[in-house]
């Protein structure tokens, strides 16, 4: 028999192409700024193996400067977009300067986490990151968790399944009580999961335009095609089918009525503008933990409040966290977050909603005023969006 041929040199010539495209990508090049500012910040890199052959991938919180002043844990989760250091890194600095010890996990399927597993639930997410928490040398034995739209699931199911870990819970964008039936009637800007992932998981320009545009308050005016597709080429080819699955498991069948109450102290953070999971979600999730959770409206923000108004969400991780005795209820509170919660009208006599907000929820329920509101709604709610004998603005 004839020796097999040389192999042909394309995959050569293709290796070499993609590593020059890397050399000039803006978006490896800000991937290494990221991962240089969790360095510069005193995070350092491990990976946890877990029973099942899952890896999970964390960014561990530099020692305390003083011993006798340890920092307080929290557990920072981040969301569908993209992986950890994308998301997290203008907030590292801040969170240490307030006296928290960063816990920045990729979770599986982002980065450099992967599993064999078939699970794809959030439920899955939440006890491989609890089981890799326990298995870090010097690991909390409660930590706060922060979770941002999908982080926030599995920060949620992280809640439920292990109570003594979690003692406060921050929740932003995040949608847990989102139905599949809402999908059919109109609530999101997506008709079906298949668009959903086509949306999430953008593979051409004009979908990621559309992402962007959904997700941002104000997007970006200029976006040039040749840095999209660079973009979709670094961080959107990667494990596309698991992501795909973790997105068909988060949605499909999902019932209201399945969701599971959580017992600890919860901030819920949303964007008033928020397209990808609209306001009503929030409304929702505050009405169902009723008092346990209190509910900061971000104004002039959408979904990606973590890009559009980083400043202002760290400000209210950080209070809430750091000094368990903040409440949102409070008129000081919400005037102190630089008007971005709600609109001080003092000459009316305090807090109303924003046009945008009552457009939204009157919208939603059909109302002509806000009495349904009033009724269903605790004090929080009741500050921003009436007055007796007032009317709203």
């Amino acid at each position: 028999m004839a020796p097999a041929p040389p192999p042909a040199p394309l995959p050569q010539a293709a290796g070499g192409r993609r590593r020059w495209q890397n050399r000039l990508s803006p978006t490896v090049a800000r991937d290494r700024c990221y991962t240089r500012s969790f360095r510069s910040a005193g995070l350092r890199p491990a990976s946890v193996s877990l029973p099942d052959g899952a890896i999970v991938h964390f960014w561990l919180p530099p020692p305390a400067a003083d011993p006798a002043r340890p920092l307080h844990p929290v557990l920072l989760l981040h969301g569908f977009g993209a992986q950890a250091t994308w998301q997290w890194a203008p907030f590292l600095r801040p969170l240490l300067a307030a006296g928290l010890a960063p816990y920045v996990p990729d979770l599986v399927f982002f980065g450099a986490s992967a599993s064999p597993a078939a699970d794809r639930s959030p439920a899955y997410q939440a006890a491989c990151v609890s089981a890799a928490m326990a298995a870090l040398p010097g690991a909390p034995q409660r930590y706060a968790v922060v979770g941002v739209s999908y982080g926030g699931f599995v920060a949620y199911h992280l809640a439920h399944a292990f109570p003594a870990a979690v003692e406060r819970l921050v929740l932003v964008a995040t949608g847990v009580c989102l139905e599949e039936a809402d999908l059919a009637s109109g609530l999101f800007a997506v008709e079906d999961i298949a668009e959903a992932a086509s949306l999430l998981l953008p593979q051409r320009p004009e979908d990621l335009r559309r992402l962007v545009g959904l997700t941002f308050c104000r997007p970006p005016r200029f976006m040039p095609s040749c840095f999209i597709r660079d973009y979709i080429r670094v961080m959107c080819t990667e494990n596309v089918k698991e992501k795909t699955e973790l997105l068909y498991a988060l949605i499909n069948g999902r019932k209201f009525s399945d969701l599971p109450k959580i017992n600890q102290q919860t901030l819920i953070i949303w964007g008033e503008q928020d397209r990808v999971f609209p306001l009503e979600l929030g409304l929702r999730l505050k009405r169902h933990l009723g008092d346990t959770s209190e509910l900061a409206i971000v104004k002039n923000a959408g979904h990606a409040i973590n890009r559009e108004k980083p400043a202002e969400l760290c400000r209210l991780i950080k209070n809430y966290i750091v000094d368990p005795s903040v409440k949102y209820r409070d008129d000081w509170i919400l005037e102190e977050c630089n008007k971005e919660v709600c609109r001080v009208e003092p000459e009316k006599g305090g807090l109303f909603a924003t046009t945008a907000i009552t457009r939204i929820y009157a919208d939603f329920h059909g109302a002509t005023d806000l009495t349904f509101m009033v009724t269903q709604s605790d004090e929080i709610l009741r500050k921003c969006f009436t007055r007796k004998n007032d009317q709203v603005t």
